[in-house]
Protein backbone atom coordinates (compact mmCIF):
# COMPACT_ATOMS: atom_id res chain seq x y z
CA UNK A 1 0.00 0.00 0.00
CA UNK A 2 2.72 1.81 0.96
CA UNK A 3 4.69 1.27 -2.34
CA UNK A 4 1.11 2.39 -4.72
CA UNK A 5 1.48 5.76 -2.39
CA UNK A 6 4.86 6.88 -3.12
CA UNK A 7 4.70 5.27 -7.33
CA UNK A 8 1.07 7.50 -7.40
CA UNK A 9 2.71 10.62 -5.70
CA UNK A 10 6.31 10.06 -7.94
CA UNK A 11 4.13 9.74 -11.18
CA UNK A 12 2.13 12.70 -10.25
CA UNK A 13 4.81 14.78 -9.60
CA UNK A 14 6.51 13.66 -13.11
CA UNK A 15 3.17 14.74 -14.56
CA UNK A 16 3.09 17.83 -12.93
CA UNK A 17 6.81 18.66 -13.89
CA UNK A 18 6.02 17.27 -17.27
CA UNK A 19 3.13 19.46 -17.81
CA UNK A 20 4.71 22.63 -16.29
CA UNK A 21 8.01 22.52 -19.16
CA UNK A 22 4.78 22.20 -21.89
CA UNK A 23 2.87 25.31 -20.42
CA UNK A 24 6.43 27.01 -19.92
CA UNK A 25 7.26 26.05 -23.75
CA UNK A 26 3.86 26.75 -24.81
CA UNK A 27 4.44 30.46 -23.34
CA UNK A 28 7.54 31.12 -24.61
CA UNK A 29 6.42 30.41 -27.97
CA UNK A 30 2.99 32.27 -27.98
CA UNK A 31 5.46 35.08 -26.52
CA UNK A 32 7.56 34.91 -29.44
CA UNK A 33 4.87 35.07 -31.82
CA UNK A 34 3.23 37.94 -30.05
CA UNK A 35 6.47 40.09 -29.95
CA UNK A 36 7.09 39.40 -33.56
CA UNK A 37 3.39 40.58 -34.18
CA UNK A 38 3.97 43.66 -32.72
CA UNK A 39 1.30 42.46 -30.05
CA UNK A 40 1.45 45.21 -27.22
CA UNK A 41 -0.08 42.94 -24.29
CA UNK A 42 2.62 40.89 -25.22
CA UNK A 43 5.29 43.47 -24.20
CA UNK A 44 3.62 44.44 -20.77
CA UNK A 45 3.20 40.47 -19.79
CA UNK A 46 6.84 40.57 -20.42
CA UNK A 47 7.64 44.03 -18.88
CA UNK A 48 5.62 42.39 -15.71
CA UNK A 49 7.19 38.86 -15.67
CA UNK A 50 10.36 38.37 -13.93
CA UNK A 51 10.62 34.73 -14.57
CA UNK A 52 10.46 35.97 -18.32
CA UNK A 53 14.43 36.89 -18.03
CA UNK A 54 15.49 33.75 -19.14
CA UNK A 55 13.12 33.47 -22.00
CA UNK A 56 14.54 36.91 -22.72
CA UNK A 57 18.48 36.29 -22.80
CA UNK A 58 17.32 32.90 -25.35
CA UNK A 59 15.53 35.18 -27.57
CA UNK A 60 18.69 37.04 -27.85
CA UNK A 61 20.90 34.63 -28.46
CA UNK A 62 18.83 32.77 -30.88
CA UNK A 63 18.27 35.82 -32.88
CA UNK A 64 21.85 36.41 -32.93
CA UNK A 65 22.78 32.77 -33.54
CA UNK A 66 20.31 33.59 -36.47
CA UNK A 67 22.15 36.52 -37.40
CA UNK A 68 25.27 34.42 -37.74
CA UNK A 69 24.56 31.86 -39.70
CA UNK A 70 22.51 33.92 -42.16
CA UNK A 71 25.35 35.81 -42.74
CA UNK A 72 27.38 32.97 -43.83
CA UNK A 73 25.29 33.56 -46.69
CA UNK A 74 26.53 37.56 -46.98
CA UNK A 75 30.24 36.55 -47.85
CA UNK A 76 31.54 34.99 -44.15
CA UNK A 77 32.41 31.36 -44.68
CA UNK A 78 32.24 28.22 -42.17
CA UNK A 79 32.07 27.82 -38.34
CA UNK A 80 33.75 31.50 -38.38
CA UNK A 81 31.76 33.77 -40.15
CA UNK A 82 28.88 32.35 -38.08
CA UNK A 83 30.83 33.05 -34.72
CA UNK A 84 31.51 36.99 -36.30
CA UNK A 85 27.92 37.29 -37.17
CA UNK A 86 26.63 35.40 -33.67
CA UNK A 87 28.89 37.79 -31.64
CA UNK A 88 28.02 41.46 -34.04
CA UNK A 89 24.27 40.00 -33.16
CA UNK A 90 24.45 39.86 -29.27
CA UNK A 91 27.23 43.44 -29.65
CA UNK A 92 24.69 45.13 -31.31
CA UNK A 93 21.92 44.13 -29.02
CA UNK A 94 23.53 45.14 -25.54
CA UNK A 95 24.68 48.12 -26.99
CA UNK A 96 21.53 48.74 -28.37
CA UNK A 97 19.40 48.53 -25.19
CA UNK A 98 21.95 50.32 -23.15
CA UNK A 99 21.82 52.89 -25.58
CA UNK A 100 17.95 52.84 -25.25
CA UNK A 101 18.04 52.94 -21.89
CA UNK A 102 20.47 56.35 -21.45
CA UNK A 103 18.48 58.18 -24.30
CA UNK A 104 15.10 56.76 -23.52
CA UNK A 105 15.50 57.54 -19.42
CA UNK A 106 18.05 60.87 -19.45
CA UNK A 107 17.98 62.42 -23.05
CA UNK A 108 14.01 62.12 -23.84
CA UNK A 109 12.35 61.24 -20.95
CA UNK A 110 8.23 61.57 -20.73
CA UNK A 111 7.07 63.49 -17.46
CA UNK A 112 5.67 59.82 -16.16
CA UNK A 113 8.43 57.90 -17.52
CA UNK A 114 9.30 55.33 -14.61
CA UNK A 115 12.14 52.70 -16.30
CA UNK A 116 12.82 49.87 -15.03
CA UNK A 117 16.38 48.68 -16.09
CA UNK A 118 15.07 44.64 -15.92
CA UNK A 119 12.21 45.44 -17.66
CA UNK A 120 13.44 46.77 -20.19
CA UNK A 121 16.06 44.32 -21.01
CA UNK A 122 13.00 41.82 -21.25
CA UNK A 123 10.75 43.82 -23.63
CA UNK A 124 13.46 44.93 -25.81
CA UNK A 125 15.06 41.20 -25.93
CA UNK A 126 11.65 39.84 -27.22
CA UNK A 127 11.48 42.58 -29.56
CA UNK A 128 14.58 40.78 -31.21
CA UNK A 129 12.08 37.56 -32.20
CA UNK A 130 11.77 38.60 -35.91
CA UNK A 131 15.71 38.55 -36.12
CA UNK A 132 15.30 34.54 -36.20
CA UNK A 133 14.25 34.60 -39.90
CA UNK A 134 17.95 35.70 -40.83
CA UNK A 135 18.59 32.51 -40.49
CA UNK A 136 17.28 32.19 -44.45
CA UNK A 137 20.25 34.74 -45.14
CA UNK A 138 22.02 31.33 -45.60
CA UNK A 139 20.36 31.46 -49.09
CA UNK A 140 22.53 33.65 -51.08
CA UNK A 141 19.27 34.87 -53.34
CA UNK A 142 17.56 35.48 -50.39
CA UNK A 143 19.82 37.06 -47.88
CA UNK A 144 19.81 40.56 -48.57
CA UNK A 145 16.16 40.93 -48.39
CA UNK A 146 16.16 38.86 -45.78
CA UNK A 147 18.10 41.48 -43.49
CA UNK A 148 16.49 44.43 -44.93
CA UNK A 149 12.74 43.48 -43.98
CA UNK A 150 13.82 41.38 -40.21
CA UNK A 151 16.22 44.57 -39.46
CA UNK A 152 12.80 47.24 -39.93
CA UNK A 153 10.52 44.19 -38.50
CA UNK A 154 12.70 44.26 -35.62
CA UNK A 155 13.02 48.40 -35.30
CA UNK A 156 9.06 48.31 -35.22
CA UNK A 157 8.76 45.68 -32.38
CA UNK A 158 11.76 47.43 -30.47
CA UNK A 159 9.66 50.82 -31.04
CA UNK A 160 6.45 48.59 -29.36
CA UNK A 161 8.94 47.71 -26.58
CA UNK A 162 10.52 50.69 -25.81
CA UNK A 163 6.90 52.83 -25.99
CA UNK A 164 5.37 49.75 -23.39
CA UNK A 165 8.41 49.86 -21.36
CA UNK A 166 9.17 53.55 -20.76
CA UNK A 167 5.70 54.64 -20.10
CA UNK A 168 5.50 56.81 -23.41
CA UNK A 169 2.04 58.16 -24.41
CA UNK A 170 4.21 59.68 -27.68
CA UNK A 171 4.77 56.81 -30.40
CA UNK A 172 6.90 60.09 -32.36
CA UNK A 173 9.38 59.70 -29.00
CA UNK A 174 9.89 55.87 -29.00
CA UNK A 175 10.72 56.04 -32.26
CA UNK A 176 12.97 58.58 -32.38
CA UNK A 177 15.08 57.02 -29.22
CA UNK A 178 15.08 54.14 -31.19
CA UNK A 179 16.55 55.26 -34.21
CA UNK A 180 19.01 57.08 -32.37
CA UNK A 181 20.27 54.48 -30.30
CA UNK A 182 19.72 51.83 -33.14
CA UNK A 183 21.85 53.50 -35.66
CA UNK A 184 24.87 53.84 -32.85
CA UNK A 185 24.44 50.15 -31.49
CA UNK A 186 25.02 49.26 -36.13
CA UNK A 187 28.28 51.28 -35.87
CA UNK A 188 29.47 49.48 -32.73
CA UNK A 189 28.11 46.11 -34.40
CA UNK A 190 30.19 47.37 -37.66
CA UNK A 191 33.32 48.13 -35.70
CA UNK A 192 33.64 44.53 -34.00
CA UNK A 193 32.88 42.54 -37.37
CA UNK A 194 35.62 44.61 -38.84
CA UNK A 195 37.94 44.04 -36.17
CA UNK A 196 37.30 39.78 -35.97
CA UNK A 197 37.18 39.87 -39.93
CA UNK A 198 40.62 41.32 -40.10
CA UNK A 199 43.23 38.76 -40.55
CA UNK A 200 45.75 39.02 -37.99
CA UNK A 201 49.24 38.96 -39.46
Amino acid sequence: MLIEFHSSTFARSGLARQCKREYVITTFIQRLIGAATLDGRTYEEVEADRTATGQAGLVVLLSSLAAGVGSVGAGAFGLRGIVVGTLGGIAGWVSWAALTYLIGTRVLPESQTRANLGELLRTLAFAASPGLLRVVGAVPILRWPTFLVTTLWMLLAMVVAVRHALDYRSTARAIGVCVLGWALSLAAAAAIGILFATPVS
